[in-house]
């Protein structure tokens, strides 16, 4: 087992009582379900937003599995995320045709506009930038995601109203 669990930093969703309450009701309630592990940490992703590396551990202790097998599947799967995501997420598809299409230009644009890389949220919590692989609407590229909301034919020029429009909105 790794000291991850032994050692749980205190920001971490298992060092809130509250937070570790809905962790072992999420694993309690699902734990002898088969594919216990993709519920569980499903539920886990979309209840407290990200599975830290010591609430692998914990999941892994309490489904009574390798932390490899664990980290495996939060690794693999692109809608897993390890820490916090922002509020609001803008999602890049890097696809072939959103690649061909400039989506790079939006990226250097998001970049320069938030001060932030692609992975990462800004310092309020506001906006996470990721990069994704296709959405399936090639026809419409360069394509962006924001939260569950696809934009078409993104052009870098008006990208900056995109970002303008989460912040006006989260002010109202």
């Amino acid at each position: 087992m790794l000291n991850t669990f032994e050692k749980i930093p205190a920001h971490d969703p298992l060092a809130n009582p509250e937070q570790r309450a809905m962790i072992d009701q999420i694993l309690e309630e699902n734990k002898s379900l088969v594919g216990a592990t993709m519920v569980v940490l499903n539920e886990l992703q979309e209840k407290i937003g990200f599975i830290s590396p010591a609430m692998q551990a914990y999941v892994a202790e309490k489904l009574g599995e390798p932390i490899s097998r664990i980290h495996g599947v939060v690794s693999f799967y692109s809608f897993f995320t390890t820490t916090p995501r922002g509020k609001h997420t803008i999602k890049f598809c890097v696809g072939t045709a959103c690649y061909v299409s400039g989506i790079n230009q939006i990226i250097d644009k998001a970049k320069q506009i938030l001060g932030i890389e692609p992975g990462e949220t800004t310092e309020d919590g506001l906006i996470t930038l990721e990069l994704c692989r296709c959405v399936g609407a090639c026809s419409q590229a360069p394509v962006v995601v924001v939260d569950d909301n696809v934009h078409g034919r993104v052009q870098p020029n008006r990208f900056p109203r995109v970002i303008q429009d989460i912040i006006k909105n989260e002010s109202e």
